[in-house]
């Protein structure tokens, strides 16, 4: 239709979370089961937020943002604002107090096994895999030859001027002096090469949810390996599955 677009919102309005949630949106039964993490775990979790934190403050690395992003979501996203407890009204954590959290979990190596439940939401049959760059947190100025015979970028501090234009760089002949594992790969023709690695994600079909994900070398190779890496732990010779993947 054809027109200004001219919105007049409401004075007062009331948004029920609870009804934005269909009764069987997989969030609920997901919501549940981390309901039932703490009490299934009190001594655990308890030492995770001992009085005496033993985290440190560390600088953003692009990685680092890709985990915030849940909060960016939480500002828009209303099953996401039911899944945490926050209202419409409630401001969303800062990401430091987010990231501290997660770290938390992560260093406290906490297994949970999978309740039945949580299976129903699961395909057994019906996958997805999918991929994408994760920047390293490295400089391309690290990206020196590997016989050391690359004068270091001119000038002091850690900003140092450095002109690449005309050197011939690759993974063969260089590498980065501050992430080694780090490749230089770009996502297509005519984008710019960056140090990365791959990440992918194995997610069922059913609901959609992550079932395996898994980080590695930037390569032309690497993503099709790491799918049937993934997916193989899945397969059955009595039954049929399928795996639907992009053409990278």
């Amino acid at each position: 239709m054809r027109g200004e677009d001219e919105r007049s919102g409401l004075l007062f309005s009331y948004v029920d979370l609870e009804a934005r949630v269909g009764k069987d949106h997989p969030l609920r039964t997901i919501r549940g089961v981390v309901n039932d993490a703490p009490a299934a775990l009190p001594q655990e979790f308890s030492a995770l937020y001992a009085p005496i934190g033993r985290l440190r403050s560390r600088r953003r690395s692009s990685c680092e943002r890709c985990f915030c992003r849940p909060l960016e979501r939480l500002e828009f996203d209303l099953p996401f604002r039911w899944f945490v407890g926050l209202g419409v009204d409630d401001a969303v954590w800062d990401h430091s107090a987010f990231s501290k959290n997660r770290d938390r979990l992560l260093e406290g190596d906490l297994v949970l096994t999978q309740p039945p439940r949580m299976k129903r939401l699961l395909s057994t049959d019906h996958f997805s895999v999918d991929g994408t760059l994760v920047e390293a947190w490295a400089s391309t100025k690290s990206f020196r030859p590997r016989d050391g015979s690359g004068e270091p970028p001119e000038g002091g501090g850690p900003n140092r001027e450095a002109d690449f234009h005309g050197q011939k760089r690759s993974n063969e002949t260089h590498a980065a002096t501050t992430d080694p594992e780090a490749r230089l790969y770009r996502k297509g023709p005519g984008k710019e090469a960056k140090l990365c690695f791959m990440g992918r994600a194995l997610m069922e079909n059913r609901n959609g949810l992550v079932v395996d994900a898994c980080l590695s070398e930037a390569n032309g190779h690497a993503e099709r390996i790491a799918a049937l890496h993934m997916i193989e732990p899945r397969a059955d010779r009595l039954r049929l599955i399928t795996l639907g993947a992009d053409k990278g």
